[in-house]
This record gives C-alpha cells, structure tokens and sequence, in this order.
C-alpha cells in the first residue's frame, strides 16, 4: 500500500510504502547558506516525525547547492545534524534552485522503524 501524505496536484510532502519513507526537497528560510541548512533540516525533522521515523533512519539524502562555493558551509551544518554513527548515503552537488535566493536543497529517504 502507499500512503500520500500533504499530497497536491504537483507532488506529496510524504511518501510511504514498503517500509520507507520518500520526502519531498526541502528548503528553508535565512540569508546565508548555514542559516537555509539548519531550517531546511528542521523541516526535515518535522517531516520525518510526521511520517513515523528520525534521521537515525536515514536510508539516502541528496543535497543540492546552488553555488558549490558553499559546500563547506552547508557542511558544517549538516555535519552537527546527522547523529553519529547514522550518516545516509549521500550525493551532493551544485544545481539552479527554483528561486534565485535559495542556496540548498535536501531530499531525504527514510526507513520507518519496524514495530
């Protein structure tokens, strides 16, 4: 079964099936890279409490930046967010965001704790 949650006509925040859950790119709000990484993340955060899981469930996590002169940046931010011991797979690399003043996005998948 799969299961849509905040579902639009464009795409779902959440997606859940077989044990995963898919979550839409997220961006967040702030004038520098680390503050948009840290309210991306939180967003992050939220989604996957809504679906059911936490970051220590990370299957796979893809990090877009606008501008790879930011890299390190984003880094430092997502290296203090991800639990030890728990880091996903990830890809990273730099790509035009849909709006000019965004600098990162994140796609996260999941696994939902059995139980």
């Amino acid at each position: 079964m799969i299961e849509r949650l905040h579902t639009g006509s464009r795409m779902s925040k959440i997606v859940k099936h077989n044990g995963v859950a898919y979550l839409c790119g997220q961006v967040g709000a702030g004038d520098t890279v680390e503050e948009q990484t840290r309210d991306c993340l939180a967003r992050v955060d939220a989604l996957l409490e809504e679906a059911g899981t936490d970051k220590r469930h990370m299957l796979q996590a893809i990090v877009w930046v606008a501008d790879m002169a930011d890299f390190a940046g984003m880094n430092a931010v997502w290296d203090a967010w991800v639990p030890e011991g728990h880091a996903p797979a990830r890809a990273c690399g730099e790509a035009k965001l849909a709006r000019d003043v965004l600098k990162v996005e994140v796609i996260v998948t999941a696994a939902l704790p059995e139980g």
